[in-house]
This record gives structure tokens, C-alpha cells and sequence, in this order.
């Protein structure tokens, strides 16, 4: 299957890095990026990637939308979109997501890919989870999410934090279905 458009939203979570080595596959991909930003995961990639983090997401970007844009063509389901994946997913953004709350264009991008029967991946950030984190898990993935928590593939023995944010990005877009799959891919002993 061939796509050109997903939809890229970035929550104040931790692991900022995720975005960045999201958007820079997708382009490799040559997809079409929609990003969404919320204000604070602005705040967390310039704590945690820098000052220009920001800046470089929204180059490889194709568009980026305002957080606050509730009317941009993201959050319709009559415009076609391949998926979406959040990078990371804040709690708060996983909360508003399990119930519907469509307050601003990330969380009503996410909740269109849900009533589409679209791909809706989330990367979702937090340890330890309380029993409400698990609850709205729960709730998404009911409702057709593919909950992703940012776990590094050790068995693929990554050198560096690059290699484990890559590996991550990769199976995030693989999840999406949208090209061949771009993960490195566990090989036995021997194979």
C-alpha cells in the first residue's frame, strides 16, 4: 500500500526525540508530514533536544498546524489521511483522547483516525503507570488505538540512544502500514 499523508502530533511528554526521528523517516518516505505541536512539547524539545529542535521538525515538516486550528483539514474525516502517531503521548493527551475530549486540533486529529477505523499509533510516555493511565490504554485501544510505549528493542543491541530512538521511530511508522517495513528485524542465532 501506497500513502502520502500522515499526521504527526507531539505532546509535552518526555521523549521529544521520537518526534524528530519520526518526522525525519517519513520524509525519507516521501510522505506528506501534518504536524501538530502542542506548546508544551515545544518546551520539551527545546529542554531536551535544544534549541532548534523545534525549528528542524517544522523544516521536515510539510505542514505544520496550530494546535489551536480546530478547523484545519486534519481534523475532518473527509480529508484522507494514511494514520496518525503521537510522539510522544502525554498522559493528559492519552486521557483526552479515551474520552472524546476533541479540545484542540491534536486530540480531535487523533479522535477522526478512531471514527475513520484509521491507523492511530501512541507513543505513550510515562513510568509508573496509575491505574487511570491504564484505564485510558484500555479505552483507546478498544476504540482501534495501538498503544506503543517507547521500548528499546535490546535484543537488537543498539550502540547509542540514536539507534534505540530510530528503531522506535521505525516500528511506529511500521505500524501505519504505509511502505515495506523499515525496522530492523529480529534475526536468530544461526538464520
Amino acid at each position: 500500500m501506497s500513502c502520502k499523508r500522515v499526521v504527526l502530533g507531539v505532546s509535552g511528554a518526555s521523549g521529544a526525540v521520537l518526534s524528530l526521528a519520526i518526522a525525519r523517516r517519513l520524509s525519507r518516505l516521501d510522505v506528506e508530514i501534518n504536524l501538530v505541536v502542542s506548546r508544551a512539547a515545544g518546551i520539551t524539545l527545546k529542554e531536551e533536544c535544544g534549541a532548534t529542535a523545534l525549528n528542524e521538525l517544522h523544516d521536515v515538516a510539510t505542514i505544520c498546524h496550530d494546535i489551536n486550528d480546530i478547523g484545519a483539514p486534519v481534523a475532518s474525516g473527509s480529508v484522507p489521511v494514511c494514520g496518525m502517531i503521537v510522539a510522544p503521548c502525554s498522559m493528559r493527551s492519552l486521557a483526552a483522547i479515551s474520552i472524546g475530549l476533541d479540545d484542540n486540533l491534536l486530540i480531535r486529529a487523533a479522535s477522526v483516525q478512531l471514527k475513520e477505523r484509521r491507523p492511530l499509533v501512541l507513543l505513550t510516555r510515562e513510568a509508573p503507570l496509575t491505574l487511570a493511565h491504564l484505564r485510558n490504554m484500555t479505552t483507546t485501544t478498544e476504540m482501534g488505538a495501538l498503544i506503543m510505549p517507547p521500548v528499546p528493542a535490546f535484543y537488537l543491541k543498539p550502540q547509542s540512544l540514536n539507534d534505540m530512538t530510530d528503531q522506535i521511530a521505525a516500528r511506529a511508522i511500521d505500524c501505519l502500514r504505509i511502505a515495506n517495513p523499515v525496522a530492523e528485524q529480529w534475526q536468530p542465532k544461526g538464520a
